[in-house]
């Protein structure tokens, strides 16, 4: 999965991967849905917090139904 991003991804790759906007990625790292750490003022966000955060998100709809 996202095999053409590399290992972390910024805020715009981020949009892109998931399908979201800047401000909805924002409340996720805030919130700790979203794995990711801040770096001066820049938010670094690993690839696979992505998977896991979409992994989880599939999990628990399939679960609710």
């Amino acid at each position: 999965m996202f095999n053409d991003y590399k290992d972390m991804v910024s805020i715009d790759e981020t949009c892109e991967m998931l399908r979201i906007g800047r401000n909805k990625v924002y409340e996720l790292l805030r919130s700790g849905t979203l794995g990711g750490f801040k770096e001066g003022r820049i938010w670094k966000i690993p690839k696979f917090a992505v998977e896991a955060y979409i992994m989880e998100r599939s999990t628990r709809k399939n679960e609710t139904a």
